[in-house]
């Protein structure tokens, strides 16, 4: 039995930070919790508790961080951006950008169901008419429907790399189950919301063949999905020991081929290409998408003030 976390409350400066990276589809990024209960082996966000002076192996999953005034930051930075837009909800919103919840923890762990943290700040979003993309793995984000169906919710994804119920015990020891995140799925869709799938992250040698990869793809369309997008394991240096323990305690006989293959954090292009395509045809072949629509204005820009409209008091 896992060991239960621990959770701590931290003061936060500022609720969201600007994404650097220009190959990112958001420009601003928010997560309510540094850490997550959910320990998936291959979680690159581990490497985050590592600033914190941290290792990244369990101790991600075991010390959990509630960024409890976040909601509060969060009204004040939108507050002020606001009014660099003269008070105009559409310039603000079109000139911010599209924030993505979810980037390096789960928003909605088990703590959110006591906590709210992730639904206060919808409530601020929604209110400030931001356009929003959240990753999840949990069910308890229907929880949120009145909310989401409020926002400029631009997506929602479900995060889905296998159906194999031994595959998923092994790498992510405290998640919904597979089949209760497609059944979250299928509900999002029937509340017309933009949901889809990651397939991420695809397993060499484990979940990277074509009927493991068919599987997930074609219940995801089934259940609803207006996109599936396939990504492979990823491997940060910080992250790279804790995964391979796993990896030795659950499937041995592979180590070495891993090891062969992250000789740094990507697994090699051809091998990645390869999957990629074979999994993207797919996706085209059951009608789905292999992303989300894109934004109107995913990435940030200085706001200059016209028109009055669409105004919230300031």
């Amino acid at each position: 039995m896992l060991e239960a976390p621990q959770y701590v409350d931290i003061a936060v400066k500022q609720a969201v930070h600007r994404v650097q990276a220009p190959s990112m589809p958001f420009a601003w990024s928010l997560n309510p919790y540094r850490g997550c209960s959910h320990g998936c082996a291959f979680c690159y966000a581990r490497s985050t508790h590592s600033f914190l002076g941290f290792a990244a192996d369990d101790t991600f999953r075991k010390h959990v961080m509630v960024k409890a005034a976040i909601p509060e930051a969060l009204e004040r930075q939108l507050e002020t951006k606001l009014r660099a837009c003269g008070g105009n909800l559409e310039r603000l919103s079109t000139s911010f950008g599209t924030l993505a919840i979810g980037t390096a923890t789960d928003p909605y762990q088990s703590i959110e169901a006591k906590r709210e943290i992730t639904r206060s700040c919808l409530e601020v979003l929604a209110k400030y008419q931001i356009r929003t993309t959240i990753t999840t793995r949990s069910p308890l984000i229907l929880r949120d429907v009145d909310i989401l169906k409020r926002m400029r919710l631009e997506s929602v994804q479900l995060s889905i790399h296998t159906l194999d119920g031994d595959i998923w015990r092994a790498f992510e020891p405290a998640t919904p189950a597979p089949k209760t995140r497609l059944a979250t799925v299928r509900k999002l869709a029937e509340h017309k919301l933009p949901v889809g799938v990651f397939l991420a992250p695809i397993l060499p040698y484990i979940s990277d063949d074509e009927a493991q990869m068919h599987s997930v793809i074609e219940e995801a369309v089934a259940h609803g999905a207006h996109f599936v997008m396939p990504s492979i394991l990823r491997l940060a240096p910080e992250v790279k020991p804790w995964f391979f323990d796993v990896l030795r305690h659950t499937y041995p006989h592979l180590l070495e081929q891993y090891e062969k293959l992250y000789k740094t954090p990507y697994a090699p292009p051809l091998y990645r290409r390869q999957i990629i395509a074979k999994a993207t045809a797919m996706v085209r072949s059951l009608g789905a998408n292999i992303e989300p629509l894109p934004s109107t204005q995913s990435v940030a820009r200085t706001c200059e003030p016209q028109s009055r409209q669409l105004t919230l008091p300031i």
